[in-house]
């Protein structure tokens, strides 16, 4: 019985690991089981049988979000008992937090296995709120080496620079410890923007601080965009402008998740991040290996077909050997994409997502 327990999978997919001699990152397939974590690689479409690594989870110390890489916000760092660390990045921020509170939970119940406690951090006793120097908090934000990062946002066709997102401010905080919590972080950054160390920028924000409760006035979002006040110059102005691209990315994120694609060109198959967005409708996929935020490719979803192929045979187009769970997008202009999901249920979900764009 208990051999069954430690061979059940507690959660699977993909998650961007980087590597220890050589610090690139590189798309992997994670298996969490309830005391290691595996890992495999995907070699021409499909999940290679040999694993390339194990975590043992005994005495691992989680901590998320991890805030050290410049463009990668969805880091967590998994440090063994025998002091590796390893770095993983999820698709999205629900994902990154699911990981890890699966992973926290699975550490956990190795340590009462063995007889001893775990200490929580939700003990409402420790907040350390009440006596928190609101001016402090924001030296530390603004600090140009280890405060929040500002970078370009776009929002309804307007890119705004100089900015950064509820949601980053909510991961600073909990990751330099300044609170214990994503509510408290909340509480913490309603009180710095109605003292006016912060502003908002954009539609969400605004509508949000004009429509919410005094201790709900800042979103934990990552669509909401903020700003410091107009005070503190030196590190930029924020500035809107409007480009075709920004156009296409300023719809409302609807889907975000890690799949195969097959090239054009080479048509070998790579893990990219695909995001969907609505209003306007657009699918585009990123490189995650690279720290580049802007896309690698994308396509507007108007007058597209997409398809469920058949896992029986492989076909028409489509090379290597493939894993399954394939789908195909026919674009306006007649381009084939062939992408590969990593399950049954998440093709499904894809397809049902993009029709509803068409």
């Amino acid at each position: 019985m208990d051999t069954d327990k430690k061979n059940t999978i507690v959660r699977e997919g993909f998650l961007v690991k980087r590597g220890h001699v050589v610090h690139n990152w590189k798309a992997r397939w994670f298996v969490l089981m309830p005391d290691k974590l595996l890992y495999y690689k995907y070699e021409g479409g499909k999940r290679d049988s040999c694993q390339r690594g194990k975590i043992l989870l005994k005495d691992c110390v989680l901590t998320c979000p991890f805030l050290e890489h410049e463009n990668r916000p969805l880091v967590f760092k998994l440090q063994t008992k025998n002091l590796v660390d390893h770095f993983l990045e999820a698709c999205s921020r629900e994902e990154r937090d699911e990981w890890a509170a699966d992973i926290t939970a699975a550490v956990d119940k190795l340590r009462i296995g063995d007889g001893g406690k775990v200490t929580s951090k939700q003990d409402p006793a420790g907040s350390q709120l009440h006596n928190i120097n609101l001016s402090k908090v924001l030296d530390s934000m603004y600090d140009v080496h280890s405060g929040i990062k500002m970078s370009n946002h776009v929002e309804q066709g307007s890119t705004y620079s100089n900015c950064f997102s509820g949601s980053a401010v909510v991961d600073w905080l909990v990751f330099m410890q300044l609170v214990l919590t994503r509510v408290e972080a909340v509480t913490l950054a309603s009180a710095l923007l109605e003292e006016g160390f912060l502003r908002t920028v954009g539609l969400k924000s605004v509508e949000a601080l004009r429509t919410a409760g005094l201790s709900e006035q800042f979103m934990d979002d990552s669509t909401a965009l903020y700003s410091f006040s107009d005070s503190l110059k030196k590190r930029g102005s924020v500035k809107a402008e409007t480009s075709l691209s920004a156009v296409e990315l300023s719809g409302k994120v609807i889907k975000r998740g890690f799949l195969l694609k097959q090239g054009h060109r080479r048509k070998n198959w790579k893990v990219r991040l695909f995001v969907l967005r609505s209003e306007p409708a657009f699918l585009h996929y990123y490189d995650p290996t690279k720290d580049d935020i802007s896309p690698v490719g994308g396509f507007s979803l108007r007058g597209c077909l997409v398809s469920s192929l058949d896992d029986n045979g492989v076909p028409s187009g489509v090379k290597g050997n493939i894993q399954g769970n394939l789908f195909k997008i026919i674009t306006q202009s007649d381009t084939h994409y062939f992408i590969q999901a990593p399950t049954h249920q998440e093709k499904m979900d894809w397809i049902d997502a993009i029709r509803e764009q068409t």
